[in-house]
């Protein structure tokens, strides 16, 4: 196994095998959609499961975040020149790098089935698509425009696996559309699962339905017409808004864009980004009064972001109480700079630099 797939393999989540169990377009067959090269499988990190047999207990407290951070390479732990901020300078580093989400990334049961679904009734595109059978897994990129400017999905497809655990802490996805009703007609026209009808939000007037893809995950359509990113949202639920929210701000460089609070429902949710909501995507994070934890399955894996200088951005995330699972520097055979960091409730993001991901798109 060569140094990058080991490395890959200590992220993956150890789990045992489950049991077994809008707009339109077609699937483009193109083979521009397809990558068969290696090319950013730094975005699949810790979307993949091994195969069990070949990691162990030790190494099963490892994936779960149990014991010590791991580390990219040995070169990875090389303090690079001019790298170090503390926390007097930390914020208005964090404020000045050029940050955006990138994707989000999670698991499915049946990688064709589900591109059908996204592509037939939410309307995405098939951006690419490429299979590792000596990592054994599938992925597909997915969205409303191209990578290098727009967020989009990351699927993984791990061989023999069709069924994963959502959990009780991942929310949904969102999505913006012109017409929520004609949205839902088409979803049903095509057999998808409505979970909700069009209609007011509960908590205010916009119009909203929501969907179930085939895996489960949840799709909130909001009726707020044509937007830049349409794919709008990924909500999570979290034990402590205020130190999240916290957090997000100060080691994220994430912008407070709207707070509120419901306790007639019993919740209150924020909404964090890093510019205005009808322009970019947004972190929706929601907490429900009394609850401070969350079973996060195995399904959902992370949001990948990119910035400037991974090297900083793994100090600040440091400084302001997130904990990094993978030291920053360059993945073997790929050179391209990645960190990945768990929040304080748990929840994974990888940092990319800017320039090794766009030299990876071209």
């Amino acid at each position: 196994m060569s140094s990058l797939s080991a490395t890959l393999n200590l992220l993956r989540p150890s789990l045992a095998p489950p049991p077994p169990s809008l707009w339109f377009c077609d699937v483009r067959n193109s083979a521009s959609s397809y990558c068969t090269s290696r090319r950013l499988a730094l975005f699949h990190l810790g979307s993949a499961l091994p195969q069990s047999q070949l990691l162990g207990a030790k190494a099963s407290e490892l994936l779960r975040g149990e014991r010590n951070t791991l580390e990219a390479a040995p070169v990875a732990n090389l303090a690079q020149a001019g790298t170090a901020i503390t926390k007097e300078n930390a914020l208005e580093w964090v404020k000045n790098d050029k940050r955006r989400m990138l994707h989000v990334v999670y698991r499915v049961g049946d990688l064709d089935k589900t591109i059908k679904f996204y592509t037939e009734c939410l309307g995405m595109k098939l951006l690419r698509r490429r299979d590792i059978p000596e990592e054994q897994y599938s992925n597909a990129f997915l969205g409303y425009g191209p990578e290098d400017s727009n967020f989009v999905v990351e699927l993984t497809y791990n061989y023999g696996v069709d069924k994963y655990n959502i959990g009780t802490g991942f929310g949904h996805f969102g999505i913006d559309v012109e017409d929520v009703s004609k949205s839902v007609e088409l979803i049903k026209a095509k057999g998808g699962k409505v979970t909700r009808e069009p209609g007011p939000a509960k908590n205010g007037s916009t119009i909203i339905a929501s969907v179930e893809d085939p895996d489960g995950y949840t799709f909130e359509l909001l009726e707020r017409g044509l937007s830049p990113e349409p794919l709008c949202q990924v909500m999570l639920r979290v034990g402590d808004l205020d130190r999240a929210i916290n957090f997000y701000k100060k080691a994220f460089g994430m912008e407070l864009l709207r707070k509120r609070d419901y306790p007639e429902y019993k919740y209150t949710y924020a909404l964090m980004g890093y510019g205005p909501e009808d322009k970019n995507p947004v972190l929706e994070l929601t907490y429900n009064y009394g609850i401070t934890d969350y079973d996060k399955g195995n399904g959902y894996a992370q949001i990948a972001i990119g910035t400037d200088d991974v090297y900083k951005s793994a100090e600040a995330i440091k400084l302001y109480g997130g904990k990094i699972v993978l030291e920053p520097g360059p993945l073997p055979g790929l050179n391209t700079k990645i960190t990945a960091c768990l929040d304080p409730d748990g929840w994974k993001s990888v940092f990319v630099d800017n320039v090794d991901f766009m030299k990876e798109l071209e």
